[in-house]
């Protein structure tokens, strides 16, 4: 089976309204997009937690989806005038394919390499390496694939200076991807922490997919109150300000932190706020993001 895809392009005052008449009118789903993405006038409109996010861009596209012999061209007709929006705008069909979704979704996901011995496999993938160390991990609904660079960045600290035995917190655990990767390479335990329940289930998922033990995972005013060798915390900047007192207070005098999800241009303030606890390294840096790295006095 085949379907059309009716592509419009609106301002911000009528493009949810459009969507949601769209929707009442039989379309099967409804996507608003940035009409200007790819190009010099793109718009972020996304926010850290803490801050107001803007509304929707300046100019949408929207996207709606219907069945192939779905009168696509009066549906948008009706849906328009509902909302007031005369004449009806312009616009363009397209027909979409009967396609395997779920085959065409996995093959954009290959093995991603992390460094010499550590490789993240999804689970369609035989692991490239057998011999090296994989974490096999699904692309899903919780943040942490290691295809980000700050990911990436607190996998390969890992897998420098990860020593056995030690003790682990992941705060902001995600798909639970660092804390799997830590007892891997040596942990003898690992706790992570998030705020989100369906992270939480994910991680306890992919714990059992990875075969590791003594990975324990919590939302967080259940999660135990003790202190770690390593804390690790891949978040934002801004929750990384407010968490400060409770991230320094998990750690062992002499232990370690792990910071990322930090822009390169915050990680010196970032670093002078955790100074009060933490002696850092330099950052490092990949594609704009930063890595810090302190030990605790």
């Amino acid at each position: 089976m085949a379907w059309q895809s009716l592509i419009v392009d609106t301002d911000a005052q009528h493009a949810e309204l459009l969507g949601d008449a769209l929707l009442e009118g039989g379309a099967l789903s409804v996507d608003l997009l940035d009409a200007d993405a790819d190009t010099p006038d793109e718009e972020p409109i996304f926010g850290e937690p803490g801050e107001p996010a803007p509304g929707l861009w300046r100019h949408n596209r929207v996207c709606a989806l219907f069945d192939a012999d779905a009168d696509a061209t009066g549906i948008l007709q009706k849906a328009a005038s509902a909302i007031g929006l005369a004449p009806a705008p312009a616009y363009r069909l397209e027909s979409l394919p009967n396609n395997d979704w779920v085959r065409l979704t996995q093959s954009q996901f290959e093995p991603i390499q992390i460094s010499r011995r550590l490789w993240i496999v999804p689970s369609w993938h035989e692991p490239s390496d057998s011999s090296a160390i994989n974490i096999m991990l699904d692309p899903g609904l919780a943040f942490g694939t290691g295809s980000h660079p700050t990911t990436r960045l607190c996998l390969r600290w890992l897998d420098e200076h990860m020593q056995e035995s030690l003790s682990v917190l992941d705060y902001g655990c995600g798909s639970g991807i660092l804390a799997i990767a830590a007892l891997k390479l040596g942990a003898s335990a690992a706790t992570g922490v998030d705020l989100d329940n369906q992270a939480v289930a994910s991680s306890q998922d992919n714990a059992r997919a990875n075969c590791v033990e003594n990975a324990m995972f919590f939302l967080p005013d259940a999660a135990p109150k003790k202190k770690y060798d390593l804390v690790i915390a891949n978040i934002l900047t801004n929750p990384l300000r407010l968490l400060a007192p409770l991230l320094a207070d998990a750690t062992k005098t002499g232990g370690q932190i792990v910071l990322s999800g930090i822009l390169e241009a915050q990680a010196e303030d970032l670093m002078n706020l955790y100074r009060q606890w933490f002696e850092f390294d330099a950052p490092v840096f990949e594609e704009g993001w930063s890595r810090l790295c302190g030990r605790k006095r």
